[in-house]
């Protein structure tokens, strides 16, 4: 059965790099802190709780929500900020209320990202050299970042390595 991913054009492709622009989409997030494995160990914990009930539906009662991929990790002030993205049939007013406090939801408007696929563990030294390539690729492109390199994960922790689908994805400016 297919997981959903937020719908997104292919600007420029040049495998591994896309230059993409995504439509709006609504994001349950949480900010922790900790190393980057610690944080996204206890990140997903939180917000999996939200999707899987620990939640307060528009008409009482708890709701289960749909899994959708990838998982994504940024970095935040003195941490990391962990989201899923919302199926694309919710939004924010149908969505149910987290319980956990630390758990928000928030729309993302319409973006433009520069992304390199990989595959492997996500290890800060895996993620230093993608993120390394893909901001070259963005100079040669005469592309603007516009934020933080983003480690987007759109596999379960027991999919063998080398099948795993991991991608970085850096914010850039709109073109003019």
């Amino acid at each position: 059965m297919a997981i959903e991913e937020p719908p997104f054009r292919v600007l420029q492709s040049e495998p591994p790099f896309e230059h993409r622009l995504y439509t709006g989409f609504v994001v349950a997030e949480t900010d922790v802190v900790g190393d980057f494995d610690a944080a996204s160990r206890s990140g997903f914990r939180r917000v999996a709780g939200y999707i899987f009930g620990d939640n307060q539906a528009p008409s009482g009662g708890n709701r289960k929500i749909k899994m959708t991929a990838p998982v994504t990790v940024e970095p935040k002030d003195q941490g990391w900020r962990l989201h899923f993205v919302m199926p694309s049939a919710e939004s924010l007013s149908s969505l149910p209320k987290p319980n956990n406090p630390d758990v928000k939801l928030r729309q993302v408007p319409e973006h433009a990202v520069a992304a390199i696929r990989f595959s492997g563990f996500t290890t800060q030294a895996a993620v230093q050299e993608q993120t390394n390539k893909l901001r070259h690729w963005i100079s040669s492109k005469q592309l603007e970042p516009a934020g933080p390199a983003q480690v987007a994960r759109y596999n379960d922790p027991f999919t063998l390595p080398w099948r795993r689908r991991n991608e970085i994805l850096i914010p850039v400016a709109p073109q003019r």
